[in-house]
Parts: structure tokens; sequence; C-alpha cells
């Protein structure tokens, strides 16, 4: 078996295309996997806030069915019909199904083959990026994570602590051997990153009286710090306000949208941290030199 593993694993190092293949394979799969904890991990935290406001009121916490990740099996939200092992392979079954539910034909999101493309394409870019090494697979976690916090800050405005704060610990810990930059560097970006937002927050809190932004932004802009360093954070920064101002103002021009109405910021940063993963001596040295 283990003499098994060494040729598999000598014939991915030595095959690029495979390996790339094969990765992205494996994004699609996960990417499946991602649209379940995007639905589901929100409506884990609402239960969970729920029970906690009972207990501390004293009370019983009511009989309910199990829900996690896993159970119960993902099934159609009209007619409720369970969906099979064959309906749930990543984009193939969606262009079956031609995107309706196969018993009730209730048209099913786009957001499903979205999630599961842009996951298989980035795990493939990472590993092209990259190559077959250990800093594939953190590069590869990295991106799980940020493309689920994406769509969960898109669909409730929250970053879980379940995902931003392991993220940040695994940053750090990845760079204790020098990953993508030295562990110095790694824990300034994470304190940086952190209380650039939180300044930001308290000076357009006393100045405008609201809150600009939630603390869960406070968080994905640390553990991107942990992960590439203080030095990356100024682009970071900039990129990510780039894309929230066109995002912002075209909202407003084209689909009239409120300027009192919250957007995410979330999303922004996520897309700011996959620039830092691909190119992050470029946009550091642009600043730095």
């Amino acid at each position: 078996m283990f003499n098994e593993f060494i040729n598999i694993s000598s014939t991915l190092q030595q095959n690029a295309s495979i390996f790339m293949m094969l990765s992205v394979i494996f994004g699609l799969l996960v990417g499946s996997f991602l649209n379940v904890v995007i639905h589901r991990l929100p409506k884990m935290m609402a239960h969970e806030w729920h029970l906690n406001c009972l207990e501390l009121q004293g009370k019983a916490a009511p009989d309910t069915d199990t829900y996690t990740l896993a159970t119960p099996r993902s099934s159609c939200p009209i007619c409720e019909h369970k969906i099979s092992a064959l309906e749930n392979i990543p984009l193939i079954s969606y262009i079956v199904l031609k995107g309706k539910c196969s018993h009730c034909k209730t048209p099913i999101s786009l957001r499903y083959p979205i999630v599961e493309a842009l996951t298989g394409i980035l795990i493939g870019l990472v590993s092209w990026k990259f190559g077959y090494s250990s800093t594939t697979l953190f590069a590869w976690i990295f991106v799980f994570a940020l493309i689920a916090l994406t769509f969960i800050d898109f669909d409730t405005q929250l970053l879980p602590d379940d995902i931003t704060l392991p993220l940040l610990w695994l940053g750090l810990l990845f760079n204790l051997s020098n990953g993508f930059t030295d562990i110095k560097s790694a824990v300034v970006g994470a304190a940086a990153g952190y209380l650039t937002l939180w300044i930001t927050y308290w000076l357009f809190k006393l100045i405008r009286g609201k809150e600009g932004m939630g603390y869960g932004d406070f968080k994905l802009l640390a553990a991107i710090g942990a992960w590439f360093g203080w030095q990356i954070l100024p682009a970071v920064i900039l990129i990510s306000s780039a894309f929230a101002v066109i995002v912002g103002v075209s909202l407003i021009l084209f689909k009239k949208r409120g300027r009192e109405v919250p957007m995410p910021f979330g999303p922004f940063l996520a897309i700011a941290g996959i620039a830092a993963l691909f190119a992050r001596p470029q946009l550091a040295s642009y600043y730095l030199g």
C-alpha cells in the first residue's frame, strides 16, 4: 500500500497536467460540499443562538430533528424530494436535469453550479501555480474558506467565526515554517489587519453614528494578514475597497439601490485575498519596493 502511494505521488509530481486535472475534479466535488456549508451553517448558527437564549431564560430546549452539515439528507425545498447521488454530481447533474428538480420541476438556483465551477477553476489554478507540494494543500484550504465566506456573507451579511478564526490560526501555523512569509510578518499582519478595520469601524461610528462594517470583516482581514504578512495589507485594502466602490456605485446607478442599504464587505476582501495568493510578491513590492 505504501509503495503504491509513493508511485502515485511520484506520478502526480512528474505529470503536472494529470495533477491539475485531478485537482479540478477534486475542486468540483468540494464545491458541491461548500454549497451545503453555505446553506446550512448560518441556519445552524441561528439555531444555536436560539438555544442559548432559551438557556439564559431558564427554558427547556424544544425537541427538534438533528440539523448538521451531514444530516438530514439534502432535499428539494418545495417538494422535499430527497436528492440522490446521481442527482448530486457537480455540474453534470445540473445540466442533465436542465436546472430543475427531477420530481416537481422547480428551478434550481444557478448559485449551485457557479460555486462548484468557481471552486474547481480556482483549485486548478492553485495546483498550476504551486505544483504538487504541501503549499498547494494549504492554499486549497485557504480558497475553500474564502469561497464559503463570500457566499455566506452575500446571503446573511455574516462571516462565521467557525471559518474565520480557524483560517487565521492555520495561516500562522503554516508560516511557522516560512510558508508564504516569516512568522513575525504573519503575526504583525494578523494584528494589523484586525486593528486597521477595527479603528476604521469606530471612526465611522463616531462620525456617522452607525456601524459601517461587522466584526467578521476585522477577523477576515486579520486572517489574510496571518497568511501573507503585513506587507500585503495595503494592497488588500486597496483592491477590496476599489471593488466595493465600483459595485456599490453600479448598484446605485443601475439597480436603483438605496445608499443606506448595507452591502457585505467580506466578498471584496475575499477577492483581494485570492489576488494576494497568486501575486503576493508583486503586490507587496508595488508598495514597499
